[in-house]
């Protein structure tokens, strides 16, 4: 199997980003590790090889980045409104410099495909939200999508606001919704087994969302699992082989 690692600059956080690629041919797949993860743990903890066929077959190329979790979400010294306005600079470095190498990297490719694991889901379907231009299919296994409810303090602002799909999903009105529900199809997989309800919320959260996409007419598929389901990557790669391929 092919495999690349490139380093990318973030200049809003004063470092580079790595990007791991996986694949030679094929619709790109954006992944996001979970929380404070690095680029190669999809490789690491099976994921990876879980839709190797699909790799080797030229029918997809895996995108894994490195998530700055550990200076955004999962810094508990900051208030949610600048923990939330250095997600959107994460998002900044994901949507431009990965974006166009990804771009350059598989030229004439069919749009992208997200997806991600826990906290990596959450980041999944937060850019698919905003950027369907860019991501229309987003694959969500296991996530929490409340960040608010992340041990969070402090006033909550605009920055809070637009990072938060249970804030403004509901909410979503006018062209950007026409346009969401025109361009995007969102799949939510979570389980209802092992640390899927306490403590990570997953199951409450992923049936939470679900239920405002419905309301809102935004095309999704939710995907329960069964009692024996972990919130664990055993489970995670089952459930992506099972779900990626329809989509490549």
């Amino acid at each position: 199997m092919e495999r690349l690692q490139v380093e990318l600059e973030a200049p809003g956080f004063g470092r580079h980003g790595t990007v791991v690629r996986y694949g030679h041919w094929g619709r790109p797949v954006l992944v996001f590790p979970s929380e404070q993860g690095r680029a190669w743990d999809y490789e690491n903890n099976g994921m990876v090889d879980a839709v190797r066929d699909l790799v080797d077959g030229g029918r997809v190329k895996l995108y894994c980045v490195d998530s700055f979790d550990e200076v955004t979400w999962s810094d508990r010294s900051l208030p949610l409104e600048e923990r939330a306005r250095r997600h959107r600079a994460y998002e900044a470095w994901v949507t431009g410099a990965v974006a166009a190498f990804v771009g350059h990297d598989s030229p004439g490719a069919t749009d992208a495909v997200v997806t991600g694991c826990s906290m990596g889901a959450y980041h999944a379907l937060q850019l698919a939200l905003t950027r369907a231009d860019l991501f229309p299919q987003a694959i969500c296994l296991s996530g929490s999508y409340d960040p608010s409810a992340w041990h969070a303090w402090g006033e909550r602002g605009e920055h809070a606001y637009f990072t938060n799909p249970t804030d403004y999903v509901p909410r979503l009105h006018g062209d950007h919704l026409a346009w969401l529900q025109r361009r995007l199809h969102v799949v939510l997989v979570v389980g209802e087994g092992a640390w899927e309800t306490h403590p990570t919320r997953s199951l409450p959260s992923t049936r939470h969302l679900a239920a405002a996409l419905a309301e809102r007419g935004i095309s999704h598929d939710l995907d329960v699992w069964g009692h024996d389901s972990a919130h664990d990557w055993d489970w995670w790669q089952r459930q992506l082989a099972h779900h990626l391929p329809r989509f490549c």
